[in-house]
């Protein structure tokens, strides 16, 4: 989807795939255990990857006051999937049914066990010049120093613009964008050791385990969940 932005309220459900929500502050990534949140007025895009199933659930804008005054990202509880799936997948049954569903859903929002898959992207030319090549090549190994040659400057101020503009850390930036590729390839259908080699992990087991920390699954478990609600 495009740029745009909306009047009211919008969370969007990947119930199997993966998607990913941009903004002027970065790009999150929402496997099935994550909703994205956008609040009204916020241009953003979204897009999925492999056999995605996308669920929209417009909320009125008399309740986005209760949820995050930002785009954010979700944990979903089995209770907060059930309701996304009934609000799109079956037509009111009785008067105000999908409005207290609504209702529910908006209780029903926390924030994600882990750290976020959110990725932050830089204003400074030096940074976004680092940032941009990693994009290109997600397993790229290159040290932080080298980086900092390769761009004009020294590690030292790499790693204060990265902690000052994106709020992390460059190996924790790094492995974040690591598992948003991760998460692309895996729902590409692509083998767990492909993927970690291609992401830049140096065996499958490392990446086994920064996968399983942050999506709450091993990355086995993540496909065999794609298939099952496919077949």
């Amino acid at each position: 989807m495009a740029p745009h932005s909306h009047t009211v309220g919008q969370l969007v459900y990947a119930a199997t795939g993966a998607l990913s929500m941009t903004t002027e502050r970065g790009t999150w990534m929402a496997p099935a255990d994550r909703v994205t949140w956008t609040p009204p007025g916020f241009e953003h895009s979204h897009r999925s990857y492999g056999d995605t199933d996308v669920r929209l659930v417009a909320i009125p804008a008399g309740l986005c006051g209760e949820v995050a005054p930002r785009p954010y990202v979700f944990a979903v509880s089995p209770v907060l999937r059930e309701v996304l799936l009934a609000l799109t997948d079956r037509p009111e049954t009785r008067p105000g049914a999908h409005n207290r569903l609504r209702a529910v859903a908006v209780d029903e929002l926390v924030e994600p066990a882990g750290f976020s898959l959110h990725l932050p992207e830089p204003r400074d030319d030096r940074l976004r010049a680092v940032t941009d090549r990693l994009h290109a090549d997600p397993g790229d190994n290159t040290t932080l120093a080298e980086l900092g040659r390769a761009v004009g400057t020294s590690e030292r101020t790499l790693s204060r613009l990265f902690h000052a503009e994106l709020g992390l850390g460059f190996h924790r930036w790094r492995t974040v964008l690591r598992l948003h590729h991760g998460l692309i390839h895996l729902s590409a259908g692509r083998s767990v050791t492909d993927t970690a080699i291609a992401c830049g992990w140096s065996n499958p087991t490392s990446f086994i385990e920064a996968f399983t920390q942050v999506v709450g699954q091993t990355p086995g478990r993540y496909q065999a969940e794609l298939t099952r609600h496919l077949s």
